[in-house]
């Protein structure tokens, strides 16, 4: 038996006659209300509480802001229903790695998975967590060291909770999903029905400085936009876990996108419905401000803590995806094989989760939050464009796969998507080479270990237990 198999696994005595047991799996606990739930708790998280005064700063009226986020989330949508195909082809464990092996072959998804690590995946949650110190620090008063530590520590408590098992971590990401959208949803009514001031679309707020419409200040908001769809994808990092992955995945993946882009585009109405741009763009917390605005101090806490909640949700659902990731490529020996091993008793990829874990907190400890956001969206980009770029592949190159779910508008669908990641990876690129650049380089580090890791594993083959069949 492969040596990355052997966690927890009882072989044959030697000498004996018996058969090696199987290895261990991951258990099939995710139903099609658990995979919107993941999507949508998810990818709400701290974006449409932080994000707008971001996007207030760079857009001038609230026509171009409106329209960014359509724009966001309509590419989040071609997105989700380009890997909702590729998704009914593979429904195994690990999402974009596996969609990206089979289309250009395991350099890029390697490179992937060793980005999600590094930066992506884990530079999202240490965001989030970032975001939920600030937010505590709206309700007590703390010192700088003390939001970072406490930063730190919600992104272990959270770990532990994955690693302690998928059902644990599941019906956490439920509840908190049920919470934050209620939360959600009487944030929206209240601003829309207690706000007073009047929608002008296309009306340049005063005192805004630059010009009416800036095709790269609009990327630039764009960036942030999609920073808070980011999430939306993580949900194939379990397909492998769902009873009906074929047709559970690609319905997850459509009516969580749907729902988050209504929520975004209501919840900005209500924002500028409430408030003056002015008022948008100084808040660093932007929604607690507005509630607090209406009904004062004691409303203000409240709201500040149905935010932390979401925040948890984003964090929570984040935690428990990534680490199917590197299990999935471990197990196929592409990946150290440390990640590959399974708590018998969780049935959960525990090293996987406690590394990333440590790396997340120490991103926290050590970031800021419009830093992490930049990075992490610039270099996740890169990888959603060759993911999606992956439906077109495998239409040529491999036709004859079964196909549960095809893509509406194909190929128009998909390009579109294609040539917004390179025009968004572009304009990063010009406006903000540092964070480039740093992406750039975490991503081309794991080039070495790539070619350490690929002379052993040619020579022995895949691994038992590949989570591709």
């Amino acid at each position: 038996m492969n040596s990355k198999e052997g966690s927890g696994c009882a072989g044959a005595a030697p000498g004996s006659t018996n058969t090696a047991a199987p290895p261990l799996a991951l258990r099939k606990e995710l139903n099609l209300f658990d995979a919107v739930a993941i999507v949508v708790g998810t990818t709400i998280g701290s974006g449409i509480f932080l994000i707008p005064s971001v996007i207030a700063a760079d857009l001038n009226s609230l026509g171009t802001v409106l329209l960014v986020w359509v724009v966001g989330g309509i590419l989040t949508v071609f997105g989700a229903l380009s890997l909702a195909e590729l998704g009914s082809m593979y429904p195994g464990t690990g999402g974009l790695c596996l969609y990206l092996r089979k289309a250009y072959g395991p350099l890029p998804a390697f490179l992937y998975a060793w980005g999600l690590l590094f930066l992506i995946h884990s530079g999202s949650i240490a965001a989030l967590a970032v975001a939920f110190g600030l937010y505590v620090g709206q309700i007590l008063p703390m010192t700088t060291m003390q939001e970072k530590a406490l930063s730190a520590a919600c992104v272990l408590v959270f770990t532990i909770i994955s690693c302690l098992g998928i059902r644990g971590g599941k019906l956490t990401q439920n509840l908190i999903a049920i919470a934050k959208i209620s939360g959600l949803a009487g944030i929206i009514l209240l601003l829309c029905a207690r706000g007073s001031r009047p929608l002008h679309l296309f009306e340049v707020a005063p005192n805004a400085g630059g010009p009416a419409f800036s095709l790269a200040r609009f990327g630039i908001a764009l960036v942030a936009v999609l920073f808070a769809y980011e999430g939306w994808h993580v949900v194939s990092f379990v397909a492998g876990e769902m009873k009906r992955p074929q047709s559970d995945l690609p319905k997850g993946l459509f009516y969580g996108t749907a729902i988050i882009m209504l929520i975004y585009l209501v919840a900005n109405i209500g924002y500028y419905h409430l408030l003056s741009p002015g008022e948008i763009r100084g808040s660093n917390a932007l929604a607690a401000f507005a509630v607090g605005k209406l009904l004062g101090p004691a409303a203000k806490t409240v709201i500040s803590i149905l935010i932390l909640v979401s925040i948890l949700g984003s964090m929570n659902g984040l935690v428990l995806t990534g680490p199917r990731v590197y299990y999935a490529m471990a197990r196929d020996g592409s990946f150290p094989g440390i990640f590959g091993q399974i708590s018998s008793r969780y049935r959960t990829p525990m090293l996987a989760l406690i590394v990333q874990g440590v790396w997340s907190a120490v991103l926290a400890v050590s970031g800021t939050y419009e830093q992490l956001f930049t990075d992490v969206i610039f270099t996740a980009w890169i990888f959603y464009g060759l993911a999606v770029g992956a439906v077109l592949v495998l239409r040529r190159t491999q036709p004859q796969i079964d196909r549960l779910f095809r893509v509406p508008g194909y190929p128009l669908v998909p390009l579109l998507f294609c040539v917004a990641a390179i025009g968004l990876v572009i304009i990063t690129i010009v406006e903000r080479p540092g964070g480039a650049l740093i992406g750039i380089a975490l991503v081309a580090s794991g080039i070495p270990v790539y070619a350490f890791l690929a002379k052993p594993s040619a020579k022995r083959g895949p691994a038992a237990g590949s989570v591709e069949s």
